[in-house]
């Protein structure tokens, strides 16, 4: 039995993305949205992991203030992680006009790069925090230069990492995925479900099921996740 603090305990997500918003109604979670407003500039050397932990945070504590009741937020972050020559690798951002996205999309043609969420879980009354990561390697198909220049034309990849939505269906990115396929999106579902239920929070629905038949997918992965065979779960 869930304990009577837990139960009353209101869901807020901390975040501006609608690919979120979009993701936690799928699993018919409700909740209260918050604003998210911190600074997502890499800091020096920080790689992947680090970064997409530390603005995961931020988001989280940055709407702390706006909760006035016990509460759990969930803030997340989403980076898109690009392979060099040299063994090591570089965060791509949201790109800052067509021309950069249209650069971004030529770079990872063809190529496997990796996409990372960090999802920070707040309760509000006691501090605890739980961090969740999640890894996806992306293999980009081979799209053609006319390809490229219709999608960045729609405007689509100007508000995303890497400059590419996975479920834009004109574009069709990504080819031969077997992670998951809901963190590329943004938020891993059966991570975040995993930390949830430590709170006393489930979802009402199956959700390795309802997030395949939303989003059209043949998920591999959740099965290890919810066992946590997958790690990337602790607490802060």
């Amino acid at each position: 039995m869930v304990p009577a603090e837990q139960a009353r305990l209101q869901l807020y997500l901390a975040s501006n993305s609608p690919r979120r918003k979009e993701l936690l109604t799928v699993i018919k979670l409700e909740y209260n949205l918050l604003p998210a407003q911190v600074d997502e500039t890499p800091l020096p050397d920080e790689d992947g992991i680090k970064y997409v932990q530390r603005i995961a945070e931020s988001k989280a504590f940055s709407a702390v203030a706006h909760v006035s009741d016990q509460g759990v937020i969930i803030a997340a972050d989403t980076a898109v992680i690009e392979p060099r020559m040299d063994g090591k690798s570089q965060i791509l951002g949201k790109p800052v006009d067509a021309y950069a996205a249209a650069e971004m999309l030529h770079r990872l043609r063809g190529h496997v790069h990796q996409v990372l969420t960090g999802v920070s879980i707040l309760r509000t009354d006691n501090g605890t925090m739980r961090f969740e990561l999640c890894t996806t390697d992306v293999p980009m198909r081979n799209y053609t230069e006319q390809e490229i220049e219709a999608y960045v034309t729609t405007g689509d990849p100007l508000d995303k990492a890497g400059a590419y939505a996975i479920q834009h269906a004109g574009f069709h990115p990504v080819e031969k995925l077997t992670g998951c396929y809901a963190n590329v999106m943004g938020l891993p579902l059966c991570h975040l479900t995993r930390s949830l239920s430590r709170l006393g929070i489930d979802p009402k629905v199956d959700v390795p099921q309802t997030c395949q038949a939303a989003l059209g997918y043949d998920c591999r992965a959740y099965h290890d996740i919810l066992s946590e065979k997958t790690l990337g779960s602790r607490l802060i």
